[in-house]
């Protein structure tokens, strides 16, 4: 996977799977340029206002000239049908969504011959737990972007999803049953994640597009039932 020299637009950059995503890219001699609401190297911004994805992308194009890859990574808001106001709920679906739609937008026109964009979904997309209303709304957004604008962008940019499992951006090793509830037998890492991006934006993946590809240790292919095969539901 030949990366030198390739500009990568990342969201949500400055910590977590994001900044994973960032140093691998880095590693193999592409320009990386991020917005993060943390502080970091490139471009500090909040992802939710409409001027500063203008004056982001315009500084990306400044810089770069064009774009090869758009990583469309940063975490919305999480919060549940009983403490998510109005303004919540919203704030979740422009990080989650409107960004990312906008900034594909954005950059449409700017886009080099062999551009991939990857959305980073999660498994919440296809499964919730309780009070999860508005990053839930926000995965599952992102997951049915993906393959709208594929079809859009049908010839010019290839465009999938991953939809993450339990990923710990701590590098934990659990044991036990954290580990074993997860039929890999380990919980998940960033590198689980950058590995899936960098080859879904590199020429083996050229054949894939508009796809969601769930890294979750096959915990959403487990059915579950109590008191079978040992699980057992305690109330």
């Amino acid at each position: 996977m030949d990366f030198e020299n390739k500009v990568v637009v990342v969201t949500g950059g400055a910590h977590g799977i994001g900044k994973c995503i960032c140093e691998e890219f880095a590693k193999e001699g592409a320009k990386v340029c991020t917005i993060d609401l943390l502080e970091n190297d490139y471009f500090q911004g909040d992802l939710a206002d409409k001027a500063t994805l203008e004056r982001f992308a315009e500084q990306v194009i400044e810089d770069c000239g064009h774009v090869d890859y758009l990583i469309n990574n940063a975490l919305p808001l999480s919060k549940g049908i009983d403490t998510a106001s109005y303004e919540d709920f919203e704030y979740a679906l422009k990080v989650g969504v409107t960004a990312p739609f906008y900034l594909t937008k954005l950059f449409q026109q700017h886009f080099a011959e062999g551009a991939s964009i990857v959305n980073i979904s999660s498994s919440r997309d296809r499964m919730s737990q309780p009070q999860t209303e508005s990053y839930t709304s926000a995965k599952g957004g992102i997951s049915a972007l993906t393959h709208a604008l594929a079809v859009s962008l049908a010839g010019k940019v290839r465009v999938n999803s991953i939809s993450p499992g339990w990923i710990d951006t701590d590098y934990t090793v659990y044991e036990g049953a954290d580990a074993v509830q997860q039929p890999v037998g380990r919980v998940g890492n960033p590198l689980d994640i950058a590995h899936m991006v960098l080859f879904l934006c590199s020429e083996k993946a050229g054949f894939i597009t508009g796809e969601n590809i769930c890294i979750d240790g096959g915990m959403t292919r487990q059915m579950i039932y109590h008191n079978d095969f040992g699980w057992n539901l305690n109330l």
